[in-house]
Formats: C-alpha cells, sequence, structure tokens
C-alpha cells in the first residue's frame, strides 16, 4: 500500500465530518435558516422507515427502541437510526456496513458538532463511556447497494445483560 492509498480513509472521514458539519443545524430548534433563507428542518412524516430504507440497514426483528428520523438541510439531508438489540447482532449490523475497520474506540472524545440524537430523545453517541463506532464512504468501498449514501457510521454501546444500542447516521 502506498502512502497515498493510506491516507485515503483518513482524507474521506475528515471529508464526511466536514460535509456533516456544513449541513448540520443547531441544537437550540427545528427550523435553522441559511444566509439565502433555507431552512433546515425535522421532516414530520419521516422516521425509521425512511431512516432504514435510505440506509439499506435492516432493522433486526427483536429490535426494540426502534427510533428514526430525517432532518431536511439545503445541501445534505440526514437520516438517523437506532434501536437496541443483543451484542452479535449489533455487531453484524456493523460489518455489513464494510467498513475498512471494524468496530473501535475513537481515539479521542470528539464533541458532538451537533445534537441530532437528542432529536430522539437519546444522548449522543460520541458522549457516551465505551461507545465503538465504525465509519464508511460506501461508493468508495463499492457497496452499490448504498449508492445514494455519500456517508454512513455507526456507534455500538453495550447497556449491559446482552442489551446493546445501536445509532446509525447517514447523509
Amino acid at each position: 500500500m502506498n502512502d497515498r492509498s493510506a491516507l485515503r480513509p483518513r482524507l474521506l472521514a475528515v471529508l464526511g465530518a466536514a460535509l456533516l458539519l456544513t449541513s448540520c443545524s443547531s441544537a437550540g430548534g427545528d427550523d435553522h435558516r441559511t444566509t439565502d433563507g433555507r431552512a433546515s428542518h425535522w421532516e414530520k412524516d419521516m422516521g425509521a422507515p425512511e431512516a432504514s430504507a435510505f440506509m439499506k440497514v435492516a432493522v433486526p426483528e427483536s429490535a426494540t427502541e426502534v427510533k428514526g428520523a430525517v432532518q431536511i438541510n439545503p445541501q445534505e439531508d440526514i437520516y438517523l437510526l437506532s434501536f437496541v438489540t443483543d451484542e452479535k447482532t449489533a455487531v453484524r449490523v456493523a460489518e455489513d456496513l464494510r467498513p475498512e475497520k471494524p468496530l473501535r474506540a475513537r481515539n479521542q472524545d470528539l464533541p458532538s458538532p451537533t445534537e441530532l440524537f437528542g432529536h430522539l430523545g437519546l444522548a449522543e453517541p460520541q458522549s457516551e463511556k465505551g461507545v465503538r463506532w465504525a465509519g464508511v464512504c460506501p461508493p468508495c468501498v463499492g457497496d452499490s447497494r448504498r449508492s445514494e449514501v455519500q456517508w454512513i457510521e455507526i456507534h455500538v454501546l453495550a447497556l449491559g445483560t446482552d442489551r446493546t444500542r445501536v445509532y446509525v447516521q447517514a447523509f
């Protein structure tokens, strides 16, 4: 592997984070206007089924506490999905995203740029101790199932007694 190909995953992660930061609304309200008058808002008629369909992530039949939302933005819409399942299933969901690296702890505690999962009544996954994550650019890894998805990341948090909360967000 040459130096250029080794930098590609990092560059894609930074680009994905930058796009997410520029497309998200602030936590203060449901409607955020850009300088040209366009607004970001949470779509009232879109939830877990729509987020799951966009991401091509099947919610396990045994999952509980299934929640989802879609934030409509001037640049990129953000799709959120969360559910509770067992650890093995959570890991299978993560592996199905085809990340270049398996679930892992972040190298540093990154502050959440916005309160996305707070809209679903959940703490932001980055703020939770012991959370593991993986991220992927589906077109970059040849995942034709998710050709419409530019970036997808998953956070997995063990809740105890073989219960694990899965957070997935995509744009």
